[in-house]
């Protein structure tokens, strides 16, 4: 199954490692990714941030809040920023509870208090959850399967599955699970793209454009059983950023003429 979105995909990537990734300073790449995901991701959740506004954020800090932006989605985006900072120079560690944790305090380190008066950053839910139009179900018994999707992650990813595939199904049942207060879509995109940055391969960035398609597959997990509209969606998300980013690229390099 997806050997055709595989094949496009890798074909794509090979391209796109050589035109664009491996062009870059190492740094600055990576700032480029951490801006642009952060600004997305955050935005899904109602974050207002543009790209930008967080652009801004990572490179002036708390001292410069942009104009019309509240101190509480500032403060959200300087967390996510430390959750990726977190992530990407913590790429040797396995991935198990203690990295999902760790990721999901430093998501909400600085919010929670306020969103959920009593509840412990990187602690696991003590009550029923509910977000949008779901009802997730009892708190006790999905948090008790979180330790068996972590470790047949791992053992996916030993056994040299598909580095995207791996991540769309680990994030697909962990959104199932919701397993904390908040945070938890953020803290799911973080560490599907953990999966990816310790594979080598780009972040999978969700524009907050696709936002009802990414809800969309998301309840197909629940409805009909199967993560597949998920797994589609993760590859038509990363094949359509490589492509756009190619054609900037190309389109960037020809000739101007000024007069």
């Amino acid at each position: 199954m997806f050997e055709k979105e595989i094949a496009r995909y890798e074909d794509l990537r090979q391209r796109y490692d050589e035109k664009i990734v491996r062009r870059m300073n190492s740094q600055d790449w990576r700032e480029y990714n951490e801006i642009l995901f952060s600004a997305h991701s955050c935005a899904i959740e109602g974050n207002s941030f543009t790209v930008d506004d967080t652009r801004i954020l990572r490179e002036q800090g708390m001292a410069m809040v942009p104009v019309g932006r509240s101190l509480l989605e500032c403060t959200e985006m300087a967390d996510h920023f430390r959750a990726f900072d977190y992530l990407a120079s913590h790429l040797q560690s396995p991935f198990d509870e203690t990295l999902l944790k760790e990721t999901n305090r430093l998501v909400v380190e600085h919010t929670l208090a306020y969103r959920c008066p009593g509840a412990v950053a990187g602690d696991y839910t003590t009550e029923d959850m509910a977000a949008g139009d779901t009802i997730f179900g009892d708190h006790k018994q999905l948090i008790a399967r979180v330790p068996s999707l972590m470790a047949s992650t791992e053992r996916a990813l030993s056994d040299g599955q598909h580095p995207l595939v791996v991540a769309a199904r680990w994030h697909g049942y962990y959104e199932y699970l919701h397993p904390f207060r908040d945070g938890n879509g953020r803290t799911g995109r973080l560490l599907s793209n953990f999966i990816l940055m310790r594979a080598g391969h780009p972040l999978l960035i969700i524009d907050v454009n696709d936002r009802p398609a990414y809800i969309s597959a998301l309840r197909l997990i629940r409805s009909e059983g199967t993560d597949e509209h998920l797994v589609a969606f993760f590859f038509q998300t990363a094949i359509s950023r490589m492509e756009s980013e190619l054609t900037q690229k190309q389109q960037n390099s020809r000739p101007v003429f000024f007069f």
